[in-house]
Order: structure tokens, then C-alpha cells, then sequence
């Protein structure tokens, strides 16, 4: 194997088994690959974490930057897409988003690079939903893409335990009840 297949495997092991299940060891045991090739790529499991959310992170950005420019959806649609994409990850056993909200548990220490790494694509994810509300006009956007993300977070939290697509279904359901009444509150609906 190569080291992008091994990458992309071992990211995909990453989404479902956990920080705690992937390791060098385990991931030559995995891929039939001599511990000491990956440790050419990879001096340590850590080394090995910091990469798959590297390229995770770019995957993610990619996406966001595709959905900011796509023309087909409107702004509210592009607000909610990331839950039809989490809809279809679980749906396939994997899960993205829930590797950035593990990374700040498994590595607490806020100097860590991968806790760095998984605050940043927080902060993007946040920046991402401000800049769809200014485009809005919401009242107060910074609050309601605070709660927002509050949702998504605690989302991705609970699918990393239990992993029920239900709980997007859920979560989906709860964004679109704050994104319809900032929208009414905007609207004057509310006062």
C-alpha cells in the first residue's frame, strides 16, 4: 500500500473505531504493513492522528468553500447542508465531523497541535455559519450561529457513543428551529 492509501484507510479506521483503537500497530496489523515502513511515514501514532485530521481538516474546507460558491442552493439550504452530508456518512458507518470533537478529549492539552488542529476547524465551522447568516441579514448573527454550532457540537458528541443517525435527524430538526426564528425575528415576527 501507499502512504495515501494507508492514510485514507487509517482516517477511515479513525471515524469509526476512535482515537483510543488507532495506533501504528494496530493500523500495520490492519494493512499487512511492516510497522517499521509506517513508521517511515509516521514516527508515532500521534504523528499518525495529526496527519489523518490534516487531511481531514482540507477535506472539510474543500467542501465548505464548493458549498459557499455552489449557485444551485440558497443561502438556508447551504446553512443545513452539512447535516444531509452527516445523514449519508452515518449512513455508511462513518463518522467526519465527530474526529474534531474527539481530537480536543484525546489530546486535552490546548498547546497540542492536534487539539490546535481540531479548534481551528471549530472556529471554521463557526466563521462558515456567520458568514451564511450575514448573508441573511439575521439579527445578532453571532448568537445564532453560537447556537448553531452548539447543536452541531453536542450532535457530533453523541454520535461518537452512540452512533444513531437519529441524532441528526434531530439535530437537523433543531437548526432549522433556530435558523426560522432568527428568520422570523429578522422579520419582525417576534416583537
Amino acid at each position: 500500500m501507499q502512504r495515501d492509501q494507508i492514510l485514507l484507510f487509517a482516517l477511515n479506521l479513525l471515524e469509526q473505531k476512535g482515537f483510543t483503537l488507532v495506533s501504528l500497530d494496530k493500523l500495520a496489523d490492519e494493512t499487512a504493513t511492516p510497522l517499521q515502513q509506517l513508521r517511515q511515514y509516521w514516527p508515532d501514532s500521534a504523528a499518525l492522528h495529526f496527519d489523518c485530521l490534516t487531511y481531514h481538516a482540507k477535506q472539510v474546507d474543500r467542501w465548505r468553500q464548493a458549498l459557499l460558491q455552489d449557485d444551485q442552493l440558497d443561502t438556508q439550504q447551504k446553512l443545513l447542508a452539512r447535516y444531509q452530508v452527516l445523514d449519508e456518512q452515518v449512513s455508511q458507518q462513518r463518522y467526519p465531523g465527530c474526529l474534531f470533537i474527539a481530537a480536543c478529549h484525546f489530546y486535552p492539552n490546548d498547546e497540542h497541535p492536534i487539539h490546535q488542529l481540531a479548534e481551528q476547524q471549530k472556529q471554521a465551522s463557526l466563521a462558515y455559519i456567520l458568514e451564511l447568516l450575514s448573508m441573511l441579514e439575521i439579527d445578532n448573527a453571532d448568537m445564532v450561529a453560537e447556537q448553531m454550532e452548539l447543536v452541531l457540537e453536542g450532535c457530533l458528541s453523541k454520535l461518537l457513543v452512540k452512533h444513531q443517525i437519529r441524532d441528526v435527524h434531530v439535530a437537523q430538526g433543531l437548526a432549522e428551529d433556530i435558523l426560522r426564528i432568527a428568520l422570523c425575528r429578522k422579520n419582525g415576527a417576534l416583537t
